[in-house]
């Protein structure tokens, strides 16, 4: 028997019960791996992109996904008042470019080990290879009691707080347990959706220009005649199709019900020129490069392993003189280099994805303390909810915020 009983062991799950105990309520954490926070551990490409250090308009901004629901939990629980909280635990933080907040170690593994010593400090009974099987709950009274674990043990508790992440990078342990135990006590689970992922491409120029990164290019993503998404910054080609920042941001604007209609994506090679200055450019070059061949002029303007790609594309003869490419020609060289097309093949899966889009439906939710408006009780934070943002530490702020909420009411 304790006061609060916490499923999941990672960003959320570790702050909840850390307030919670807090408070003075004696709390059981359940991770079901052998250790705590691994999803946590690879974020920021292992170095732990905590929050963002941008006011709280901006980071609000970079949500995509219920934004509303998150102004009471954002604002009780800060960016600033996270990195005041880790630099109290000893993990000093600093600023990086885009107002990114990492430990100043460069090592998620100081981020986790403070938090867990935390849990220590406070007596947290910290259970690890424990698997929650199902709730426990009073029908009649509509109330939590509990939960059943996989190995047939019961554990009771005025209080149940579901952290168990989305189903993004499964191998972490988050395989979506949280909305099994959400539907069974009568929650609705929305349509779930692949989010900061890469996309997979129907041509194969993509994997000719594997390992290829452009930057400062401007990107389309159209649905018909939709725009989905447009953004000016990096992306890099795989064998697959695309990935790379303004990839990664697109992904998290689609709905999450997949679509028949055929999207296409649009990459502006040249987003400084317009079609004339680029023209004039041409000219210059190939006025520079008089009596060569088409195939040998553009190195100044391209990546060598695009030049191919491209020549291909505009349909003009690699061979050809470039002082007797026709104005014509040089008009369909322009529109490939401005309108450079690929054609969605869908996302790259789970596995890949950063976070998952759809959860929880926040509507079930109290705003203010994560409780659920069904059964008394219970309370969810994290990834679990219906709730996404973009890059930058904004969904691990998400965490931080809804799991400090649900610690605090708990």
């Amino acid at each position: 028997m304790a006061d609060v009983i916490v499923i999941g062991g990672g960003a959320a799950g570790m702050i909840a019960a850390i307030t919670s105990a807090r408070r003075g309520r004696s709390v059981i954490l359940l991770e079901k791996n052998e250790k705590l926070g691994k999803k946590l551990f690879i974020t920021g490409k292992g170095r732990c992109n905590v929050t963002n250090a941008s006011d709280m308009e901006e980071i609000l901004n970079q949500v995509i996904t219920n934004k509303r629901f998150l102004y009471s939990s954002f604002y009780g629980f800060t960016n600033y008042d996270m990195m005041d909280f880790l630099e109290s635990l000893g993990c000093p933080v600093k600023v990086e470019r885009g107002n990114r907040v990492f430990p100043t170690s460069d090592k998620s593994s100081d981020v986790i080990s403070v938090l867990s010593k935390e849990l220590h400090r406070l007596h947290v009974e910290v259970e690890f290879h424990k698997e929650v099987k199902e709730l426990l709950f009073d029908a009649e009274k509509q109330e939590i009691t509990g939960v059943k674990l996989t190995n047939g043990k019961s554990l009771f508790a005025q209080s149940v707080v579901i952290a168990t992440g989305g189903i993004s990078y499964p191998q972490t342990g988050s395989t979506g347990d949280g909305y099994d135990f959400a539907k069974q006590v009568g929650h609705t689970v929305t349509d779930l959706a692949p989010a900061l992922v890469p996309m997979n491409m129907k041509e194969e120029d993509c994997k000719k220009m594997q390992g290829l990164s452009l930057r400062n290019i401007g990107f389309l993503v159209k649905r018909g005649k939709k725009v989905l998404y447009e953004d000016f910054g990096e992306l890099l080609f795989t064998h697959f199709g695309i990935s790379g920042p303004v990839v990664l941001s697109a992904s998290s604007h689609f709905p999450a019900k997949p679509s028949k209609e055929e999207t296409i994506v649009e990459i502006d090679l040249k987003p400084a020129l317009s079609e004339e200055q680029l023209d004039a450019r041409l000219l210059r070059d190939f006025e520079a490069y008089r009596g060569r061949q088409f195939k040998n002029c553009l190195d100044k303007l391209l990546p060598a392993k695009m030049i191919p790609i491209i020549i291909e594309r505009s349909q003009i003869d690699p061979q050809k003189k470039v002082n007797v490419i026709t104005k014509e020609e040089r008009r369909n060289l322009i529109h490939e280099l401005k309108h450079f097309t690929l054609h969605m093949n869908g996302f790259r899966s789970f596995k890949e994805a950063i976070v998952t889009k759809g959860g929880v439906a926040v509507k079930e939710i109290n705003p203010s303390t994560m409780e659920s408006k069904k059964i008394k009780g219970l309370y969810f934070a994290g990834e679990v909810l219906d709730l996404d943002a973009l890059t930058g530490g904004y969904n691990l702020q998400i965490a931080w915020s809804t799991g400090y909420a649900a610690g605090s009411h708990c």
